[in-house]
C-alpha cells in the first residue's frame, strides 16, 4: 500500500484507538485534547514519512509517537497541569510515570468503555450517533454532516453540547456494573442499531460513507459480543440482523447507481458468507429467555433470505410484524406488515388496512398504497404514485417511484 493510500487507512483505523484510550486515560472532560493529540500524531506521520519514507511498523510508529505527544502535553502545558494533574494523581500517577496503555486488550475495552459513556441516557441519540462516529468510527466533521444530510457548524454545536453535557454529569469512562449493565446496553444497542440503519436506509448519495457506517456499527457490536460481560441474546440477535440486511449490498444497487428493489434483486449478489454468520449469530441469540426488537427483526430479515415467494414464508413474516409491533410500535414496521398481509392473504385485505394507517406526510405511505393497487385498480394506483412522487425527498426515491409509475403506464396503455 502506498503512503497517500497507508495515512488514510491507517486514520480510520488507528485515530479512534489511540482517542478512546487517551479519552480512558485523561477522562471524559478532556475528550479534545485526546482527539487533537491523536490528530497531531498523523500530522507527523505525514510530514515525517513524506521526506523519511514510510517506517518498518506504522501502526507502532503512531503509538510511540502518540504516547510520547501525550507525556509531552502533560509536561509541558500549564493548562494542562493545573486541570489534569491533581486528578491523575488522586490515582497515584506521577507526571514521569505517566504511561500510555497502547495494548489490544486495553484499547477494545476503552472503546467499549467509550460506547457506554457517548451512550449516556442525558445525550440525545443524534449526539451519541455523532459521537460515535467521531471519536470511535474516526468520521470526520464533514463525513457526519453528510450522513445526518446537515453542516459541519450544525455537527460542530452539536457535538460541543453533547461533550459539555458529558463533563456536567462527571460520566466516567468504564463498564457499568452488573446490576446497570442490561439498562445502559439498551441505549447502547439503540444507537448502534441507528447508526447502521444511517447507512442501510441513507438518504445521502455517498455509496461509501454508506457502507462505511454499516460496517463500523457491525465492528462495534462485534466488539460487544467479543465481551463476556456483554455478549447476551440481543446482542447476537442485533449483529444477525445486521449480517443478513448487509448481505444484500451488492445487490441493492445497480451500474447506474440507482436503487434495486428486493423482489428484482440479483440472488447471486448476495453474500453466503453473510448469511451463514446472520443464522449462526441468530441460533446464539436464542440462548436466554428475553425475545427483543432485534430477536424479531432478525428473523424477519432471515425470511427475507429466501427468495422463493412460498406463502410460508410470508405468513412467517406477517406473523413475526404482528410480534415486532406488540413489543415497539413504529409507522415503517406497520407499513411492511401491511405488504406481508397482501403477500399472505390478498391486496384487497391489505389495503383496508394500510388505510387505516393514513401515514399522509410519508412517501412510503403511498408508495405502498400504489403497490396494493396495482392490478386491483390501475387509476387509483397512479394517484398513489403520483403522490409519493410528490413528497419523496431523495433522488433514489423519486428514481424507484418513477420506475413504477412507468411501468404502470405501459400497463394500463395495453390494456
Amino acid at each position: 500500500m502506498q503512503q497517500q493510500e497507508l495515512i488514510p487507512h491507517l486514520f480510520r483505523t488507528e485515530f479512534r484507538k489511540i482517542t478512546a484510550v487517551l479519552c480512558k486515560h485523561f477522562g471524559i472532560a478532556h475528550i479534545e485534547i485526546a482527539e487533537d493529540i491523536a490528530s497531531d500524531t498523523f500530522l507527523s506521520a505525514v510530514e515525517t514519512w513524506t521526506y523519511k519514507g514510510l517506517p518498518a511498523n506504522p501502526t507502532a510508529w503512531l503509538y510511540i509517537v502518540a504516547k510520547n505527544k501525550a507525556k509531552n502535553y502533560f509536561n509541558r502545558s500549564n493548562n494542562f497541569s493545573e486541570k489534569i494533574a491533581g486528578e491523575i494523581k488522586k490515582t497515584s500517577l506521577q507526571s514521569e510515570e505517566l504511561e500510555i496503555n497502547l495494548s489490544e486488550e486495553n484499547i477494545i475495552d476503552s472503546q467499549l468503555q467509550m460506547l457506554f459513556a457517548i451512550c449516556h441516557p442525558s445525550i440525545p441519540t443524534e449526539a451519541q450517533i455523532g459521537l460515535a462516529l467521531r471519536i470511535l468510527c474516526g468520521f470526520g466533521i464533514n463525513e457526519i454532516a453528510n450522513a445526518f444530510l446537515t453542516n459541519n457548524e450544525t455537527i460542530n454545536k452539536r457535538l460541543f453540547r453533547a461533550k459539555e453535557k458529558l463533563r456536567a454529569e462527571k460520566v466516567k469512562i468504564e463498564f457499568p456494573g452488573k446490576t446497570e449493565i442490561n439498562n445502559r446496553l439498551e441505549t447502547v444497542l439503540r444507537t448502534l442499531y441507528l447508526l447502521f440503519s444511517e447507512g442501510y436506509y441513507s438518504e445521502s448519495d455517498d455509496k461509501v460513507l454508506r457502507e462505511d457506517l454499516c460496517n463500523e456499527a457491525m465492528r462495534l457490536t462485534f466488539m460487544l459480543i467479543e465481551k463476556a460481560q456483554t455478549s447476551l441474546p440481543k446482542v447476537n440477535a442485533l449483529y444477525s440482523l445486521m449480517c443478513f440486511h448487509s448481505s444484500r449490498f451488492a445487490a441493492r444497487k445497480n451500474e447506474k447507481g440507482e436503487m434495486v428493489l428486493y423482489h428484482e434483486q440479483d440472488e447471486s449478489l448476495w453474500d453466503q458468507e453473510l448469511i451463514i454468520k446472520g443464522i449462526y449469530f441468530l441460533h446464539e441469540s436464542s440462548k436466554g429467555n428475553e425475545i427483543s426488537k432485534y430477536h424479531i427483526e432478525a428473523s424477519i430479515a432471515y425470511w427475507h433470505t429466501i427468495k422463493s415467494d412460498t406463502k410460508e414464508k410470508w405468513e412467517n413474516i406477517l406473523q413475526l410484524y404482528n410480534k415486532l409491533l406488540q413489543i415497539e410500535y413504529s409507522p415503517i414496521a406497520a407499513l411492511n406488515r401491511t405488504y406481508a398481509l397482501s403477500k399472505a392473504n390478498s391486496k384487497p385485505e391489505a389495503i383496508t388496512e394500510a388505510e387505516k394507517l393514513n401515514l399522509i406526510n410519508n412517501h412510503f405511505y403511498f408508495t405502498l398504497l400504489g403497490e396494493l393497487y396495482t392490478g386491483v385498480d390501475s387509476k387509483k394506483a397512479k394517484e398513489y404514485f403520483q403522490k409519493a412522487l410528490d413528497i419523496a425527498n431523495t433522488q433514489t426515491d423519486k428514481q424507484t417511484i418513477q420506475k413504477k409509475l412507468t411501468m404502470l403506464h405501459t400497463s394500463m396503455n395495453k390494456h
